[in-house]
């Protein structure tokens, strides 16, 4: 049999240099690579940095972003979508295939970094680099690949020179290895001698410690052991028994994880729980002790940013994710009090402004899972649903605005607010340009009802809006974002062994014990985000008794959409659990014209072969599997994911 094998990789191209002379990672550009430079001490630490960097590659890239948010019930396409966010959604309004799919994002980078851990591994002790900065490489290796055997089902171990070997020549060929043998030969191993040989501290702001790799192999575990179980026969590719190789069964696996995430909690390290949730995501806490793993960025250097401080095109290492969930609220009107017409909210850089693009739109049943609104922290500390005015920045002088019922609406206050309950004294009907906004006898401010959400107008994400420090006027709205973008946060530790334990899995905590962390964290309020002020109450008691006796999936993935809502976690969490075609399965939104404010229920038609995504055309395109035209093509076939077309 002829074999499907070996990927053509090359070495990572965006060249960094760790410096041991300060405490953060320094990048270096560098043109051209060869094989050899893997050989110095230069480019083994080249190599390493590198693969910090990658991360801005996939977090914080929004067609990425889509493709993991998009389609789930957290959000639909915007009034402004594009193929790639219809695509997504599985609603009809476009079709996923393997030219459309962004999950190429994730295939077109990893296998590169995959390849350079490989050489940093194989070189490393030769040019002297510690064990603690080899077991960098292997989080990092064992990181791609569980983002790829999650995303694509099993993938290729042999790159071209043996299974997790250093490839230097391009090859055209690929053989796929099945899910147990990606989970057991690479992911587990490394990350276990990650685990054992990184420190407890990081050697620099931001880099690896033993409990980032504890954190990632509780996960994996968690996800091989909803593998193992498989409760909704969902299929996998390569096809292939759902045993272990090391003869562990699923609630093995589960305990496992709930075991790690005990010890996790536990041996904290340098991180752990901020106070109130406000602080996770507020931009003035940005690295704080709850991000365990973050795509990095600055204000202070393009070079440094990866990115331009002034524009942004959405491309490259651009950190434009918070674009998508983002409305063009600057397009509302209002008359000032010297007579002239006015945006009273102008875009800037500021976290609860930044630049909108509408292409994902929050449906209203995911706004309807934020309920306790006035106990429960996490919908302020998550949306802007109170949009104030700002028109100073802008330069203007005005004194006042007009709103409804003859107020005058000031500086820094609601122009705007999206009501948390159905109101039935709100007449949805007033033009402020570029939408039709409601008014109502009980309010000073245009106010929306839930029913009003739509593709063009809904509350917009404030978890990953843009700050700066050195922000003048309106700044520079229309620029990537200089913050971190979050991959991993410690509160993780909580929801893992939640899972696990509702999954079988024992131990000193039960799965409410562990929730209700969050949950009596999620009570305690420091500032109200969408009123600009400060807010101290504590309704933790009242949270903690409201969470159920018996904690179920369904429940823990509401909670997680609660804590994690626009954080780029929710097509793993349902495809994990076997839960997206149910939970994401319909969904309600009105329309995306100015007059359309009437909300239309949706179907996704979500199959079982949804849950792998399809191997990028482009990578088929470039392979030559046979030199016969018609067996390349069988192969190229077989290559692929079922269920979706190939060229």
């Amino acid at each position: 049999m002829k074999k499907i094998a070996k990927i053509a990789l090359g070495i990572a191209g965006a060249a960094l240099v760790a410096s041991s002379c300060t405490k953060v990672l320094e990048e270096h550009p560098k043109t051209i690579y060869t094989p050899d430079f893997f050989t110095t001490q230069m480019g083994v630490e080249g190599g390493l940095t590198a693969l910090y960097a990658q991360l801005r590659y996939l977090y914080g890239n929004a067609y990425y972003y889509n493709i993991l948010t998009t389609g789930t019930d957290e959000a639909t396409y915007g009034e402004s979508a594009d193929g790639n966010f219809k695509d997504a959604d599985l609603s009809g309004a476009g079709s996923l295939n393997p030219t459309t799919s962004r999950s190429d994002a994730l295939w077109n980078n990893a296998f590169t970094y995959i390849n350079t851990a490989s050489g940093i591994i194989e070189n490393a002790e030769a040019v002297g680099l510690s064990a603690a900065m080899i077991a960098e490489a292997r989080f990092f290796r064992a990181f791609d690949y569980f983002q790829l055997v999650q995303t694509f089902g099993g993938v290729p171990l042999d790159l071209g020179a043996g299974e997790l070997a250093f490839n230097s020549k391009p090859v055209r060929a690929s053989v796929r290895n099945n899910v147990p043998e990606v989970y057991t030969k690479a992911i587990f191993p490394d990350l276990k001698t990650a685990m054992q040989d990184l420190p407890v501290n990081p050697r620099l702001t931001g880099t690896l410690t033993q409990n980032v790799a504890r954190l990632y192999l509780a996960k994996a575990y968690l996800t091989y052991a909803w593998w193992l179980k498989n409760p909704n026969g969902i299929p996998t590719y390569p096809e292939c028994p759902r045993t272990d190789p090391d003869g562990h069964d699923a609630a093995w696996y589960f305990q496992q994880a709930y075991d790690l995430s005990l010890a996790g909690i536990n041996n904290p390290g340098p991180y752990g729980l901020m106070e109130n949730f406000y602080m996770v995501s507020d931009g003035a806490n940005d690295r704080n002790k709850e991000i365990m793993l973050y795509a990095d960025h600055t204000e202070n250097s393009e070079q440094y940013n990866g990115a331009s401080l002034s524009y942004g095109g959405g491309g490259g290492m651009d950190n434009f994710a918070g674009w998508m969930i983002n409305w063009n609220y600057p397009n509302m009107q209002a008359t000032a009090n010297t007579g002239a017409r006015i945006n009273p909210v102008l875009r800037t850089d500021q976290q609860y402004c930044g630049r909108p693009w509408t292409r994902m739109a929050p449906t209203q049943e995911a706004i309807a899972k934020f309920i306790d609104r006035d106990k429960d922290s996490r919908f302020d500390g998550t949306f802007v649903y109170v949009f104030r005015t700002n028109w100073n920045r802008g330069g203007n002088n005005a004194e006042y605005v007009n709103g409804p019922n003859g107020a005058h609406i000031g500086l820094n206050e609601p122009f705007l607010v999206f009501l948390p309950e159905e109101d039935p004294t709100v007449k949805q009907s007033v033009d402020v340009a570029q939408v039709i906004v409601g008014e109502s006898p009980n309010y000073n401010a245009y106010v929306v009802n839930p029913s009003g959400v739509s593709r063009r107008m809904y509350p917009k994400i404030w978890k990953l809006g843009p700050y700066r420090t050195n922000t003048t006027g309106t700044g520079q709205p229309n620029a990537s974002h200089t913050r971190p973008f979050n991959i991993a946060k410690f509160s993780e530790f909580y929801f893992i062994g939640a899972e696990a334990a509702v999954m079988g899995a024992s131990g000193s905590q039960s799965a409410r014990d562990l929730i209700n962390v969050l949950r009596a964290r999620a009570g305690k309020w420091s500032y109200d985000v969408n009123y600009d002020k400060k807010r101290v109450e504590d309704h933790s008691a009242e949270l903690v008794a409201a969470t159920p006796a018996t904690i179920t999936i369904d429940y823990l993935l509401d909670e997680r959409m609660r804590e994690y809502y626009g954080d780029g976690f929710r097509w793993f969490d349902l495809v994990r659990t076997q839960t997206w075609a149910e939970r994401a399965k319909s969904y309600t939104i009105a329309g995306s014209g100015k007059d359309d404010l009437t909300p239309k229920t949706y179907t996704r038609d979500i199959q079982k072969y949804h849950y792998l995504r399809p191997i990028p055309q482009g990578q088929l395109n470039n392979m030559k599997m046979d030199d016969d035209k018609d067996a390349d093509a069988a192969a190229k076939a077989a290559f692929q994911n079922p269920g979706y077309p190939t060229e």
